[in-house]
Formats: C-alpha cells, sequence, structure tokens
C-alpha cells in the first residue's frame, strides 16, 4: 500500500487535473453556443435550397449536368473533423467510417482510384501517417470557417465533377443534433440525388413557377446550393466537435470528483493505520517498562 506522502501528491495531481478539464468545459460550452447558433440559423436556409434543387433535378435532370449519374471509376471521399483531440469519439468515429468505406471499394482503392480530401488535422495526421492519397488538407477550416473559402473548394468538387475526373463524391462528417449527440453522415455531395419518391408524394401540392427559365436557374441555383451544402457539413462538424468535448470534458470531471474520494478514502485509511501502529508501538514500550 502506498504510503500517505505518495496519496498526498497522487490528490492533488488529480485535483489539477479536475481544475483543468473543468475549465476545458466551460470553454467548450461557450464556443458551442456560437456554433450552436451558426447551424441552427444555417440549416432551414440548406434544407429549402436542398428542396427547391431537388424538385427541378426530379422535374429536369437531363438538364442537370451535376445530376449525371455515371459508373463509379474514381471518387473522392471529403472526410470532415477537428484539429484537437479530448473530444471522445467523434474524430475515431470519422475514421471508422471512411476506412469501412474504403474496404466497400477496395478495387477502386487499389487501383488508385479513391482520392481523399481532409478537413481536420486529426484527420490530417491519420491519413499521412497511412500514406493514403489526398487531394489536399484544409485545417483552416474548422478554425476559422469561412463561406468564401469553403465555396472555392466547392468550386473545385463541381470542376471535377463536370469534367468527368471524378464519378462520385461523399463527404463524412458528424451531425449536430444536441450537445450530447452528434450523429455520423456519410452523405453522397455529388452527384445531386433528386427528390425521393414518398417525398414527392408529401409535397403534391406544391406546384413552383421558374423564373427565369430553368437554365438561368441552374447557374443560379445550383453554385449556391452545393456551396452551402459543403459549408453546412463543416458548420455542424464543428458544432458536434464543441459538444463532444463538453461531454467528454464533463465526465472527466466526474470521474476525477470520484477518483478524489476514493484517494481520501483510502488516505484516511492509510493515516488511522499508521496511528493505530503508533499507538500499540507506545503501548508495548510503556508495558515493557513496567515489567
Amino acid at each position: 500500500m502506498a504510503n500517505l506522502k505518495e496519496i498526498r501528491i497522487r490528490i492533488a495531481s488529480v485535483q489539477s487535473t479536475q481544475k483543468i478539464t473543468s475549465a476545458m468545459k466551460m470553454v467548450s460550452a461557450a464556443k458551442l453556443r456560437r456554433a450552436q447558433i451558426a447551424i441552427q440559423k444555417l440549416r432551414p436556409f440548406s434544407n429549402k435550397l436542398n428542396e427547391i434543387l431537388g424538385h427541378i433535378t426530379t422535374e429536369d435532370s437531363e438538364n442537370n449536368p451535376l445530376a449525371e449519374v455515371r459508373p463509379v471509376s474514381k471518387m473522392i471521399v471529403v472526410l470532415i473533423a477537428s484539429n484537437k483531440g479530448l473530444c471522445g469519439g467523434f474524430n475515431n468515429s470519422v475514421i471508422k467510417e471512411a476506412e469501412a468505406l474504403k474496404n466497400r471499394c477496395m478495387d477502386l482503392y487499389n487501383s488508385g482510384n479513391i482520392e481523399f480530401i481532409s478537413i481536420g488535422k486529426r484527420v490530417s495526421d491519420y491519413l499521412r501517417a497511412r500514406k493514403y492519397p489526398v487531394l489536399g488538407y484544409y485545417d483552416d477550416f474548422t478554425a476559422h470557417t469561412s463561406f468564401e473559402e469553403v465555396a472555392a473548394l466547392a468550386n473545385e468538387l463541381m470542376d471535377k465533377f463536370l469534367k468527368k475526373e471524378v464519378d462520385k463524391i461523399v463527404i463524412i462528417y458528424n451531425e449536430f443534433k444536441n450537445a450530447a449527440t452528434q450523429l455520423l453522415v456519410n452523405e453522397q455531395y455529388l452527384p445531386l440525388k433528386p427528390v425521393a419518391a414518398h417525398e414527392e408524394s408529401d409535397n403534391q401540392l406544391m406546384d413552383y413557377i421558374f423564373e427565369p427559365k430553368k437554365e438561368e436557374l441552374y447557374k443560379m441555383l445550383i453554385p449556391k446550393t452545393m456551396h452551402t451544402k459543403l459549408y453546412k457539413a463543416i458548420l455542424d462538424s464543428v458544432a458536434s466537435e464543441h459538444g463532444a468535448r463538453m461531454t467528454a470534458m464533463h465526465k472527466a470531471t466526474e470521474n476525477a470528483d470520484e477518483l478524489i474520494k476514493q484517494l481520501n478514502l483510502t488516505y484516511n485509511k492509510v493515516r488511522q493505520s499508521s496511528i493505530t501502529n503508533e499507538i500499540i508501538e507506545i503501548v508495548s514500550g510503556s508495558e515493557a517498562l513496567n515489567n
């Protein structure tokens, strides 16, 4: 059993760690609030754009080159994670889904026809360590999310699809639900998906009148929708990161409190045992002198 000095040092160490985790929890809570407001404001706009574009694509998909479904001979996978750790399984979930996707398309990967785009230092380090084919690293997007920079990346992806350099683009990220819940999403970015049959039945009463013509509307609406879609995925991931870190630090703080209680109990037991031994030695010495 450890002596009193070792237990005191351990208690002080755990208390110091508890202060750090508590402070990180409060910082994450403040950042989560800002990120949550940002994604909640963007989500209705993004959903409505996707709905309108989906109906246009359903009615006239032949005139939309971004909706062209081709046999997948080359794929790009966009991975969105975080720059920092200490957020539970947030980053690992993205990495595991990427590995699962790679295993499902092993023939494409072995022929060098799957490439990755990394957003977030944690997933970038993972891809570098395993020497995966990466088109670009965009670690700054999660720290300083700029719509203009995200739009530039979206334009590059659309350009590659239109030039038939790639047949399918997917995005893997964590979608924000609440502070304690993040949903892993494996979403097809391109080609565009038309509105599903059940969604059409729910919106049968909607009759859109297009002005200007659909061709002109495509040129204006499609880029804006694709920019917003990628931007929304990054904002979702940022909010999910802060929520996951706040939850992880809250649990770490609680665990530290439980550990301190156990160490204090052990300390008291060791101290009581030491006092008892000293009393026994005093009594034994006194009896020896009397005899």
